[in-house]
């Protein structure tokens, strides 16, 4: 009798303690605003080569630091990695030449036309082991455990739905995997006024945000001068 009451004690207090998750997160999903729709009006059926003379260019920062970031991820063979927010694919292909035959990189967009062009020019250059994904503003479109990294560069402050993202992304993550987050600096003092017109949250608050989502902070890159560089981990 007494382990039954043990038992059930047990029972009953894992139930309130999912009960109390459920309601935090979906308070904090009504608290934290997502991104004006507005900045993503580009994106709908975009033109990939223009877009290639925008993200892929000389002087943009995540251009000219790429293989910084790519190295400072410590990629191994057989990973699988998740780009959301792939746009052209520039880290897509720099991972699937990370991860070998043996790994696939999951260039995930909510852009259709990004997705197919990033297969065209994978399959272009030889990559076999890039998978394509047109997700929504609220799922990554990844089955459950299936990634050890996911990637986000220049894309959290898209996300119009953040909470629902995260906890897709929380799931698309297998036990002890990455999420890293590459974006903007915001702040009054030093931003341009378009950084601080295009982008909702800082540094301090997307870490808040993650940290809600129940991923547990691992550390900050600071190599980057306009972009922070924000890691975590999935339990």
């Amino acid at each position: 009798m007494t382990k039954y009451r043990s038992g059930l004690r047990s029972t009953v207090a894992g139930i309130a303690g999912a009960g109390l998750c459920l309601l935090l997160a979906g308070t904090a999903a009504a608290m934290t605003p997502g991104a004006d729709p507005a900045i993503n009006h580009p994106f709908r059926g975009p033109d990939y080569r223009s877009w290639l003379g925008i993200l892929e260019r000389p002087g943009r920062e995540l251009y000219d630091r790429r293989e910084d970031v790519v190295r400072t991820l410590n990629l191994r063979t057989g990973m699988r990695i998740a780009d959301i927010g792939a746009g052209t694919g520039l880290y897509t292909r720099l991972f699937a030449r990370e991860v070998g035959g043996e790994g696939r990189v999951y260039a995930v967009d909510v852009a259709e036309s990004f997705v197919g062009s990033i297969l065209r020019e994978a399959r272009a250059q030889g990559l076999q082991n890039v998978v394509g994904v047109v997700n929504s503003q609220t799922t990554t479109g990844l089955p459950d455990d299936s990634v050890d990294l996911v990637f986000l560069a220049d894309t959290y402050h898209h996300f119009e739905r953040p909470m629902d993202m995260l906890a897709s992304i929380y799931r698309a993550l297998r036990p002890g995997g990455e999420l890293a987050i590459i974006d903007f600096h915001r702040d009054p003092a030093s931003s341009s006024p378009w950084v601080m017109q295009h982008t909702r949250a800082g540094r301090d608050e997307v870490r808040q945000e993650v940290e809600l989502a129940g991923f547990r902070y691992a550390g900050e890159e600071t190599f980057l001068r306009g972009n922070f560089f924000l890691r975590f981990r999935k339990p």
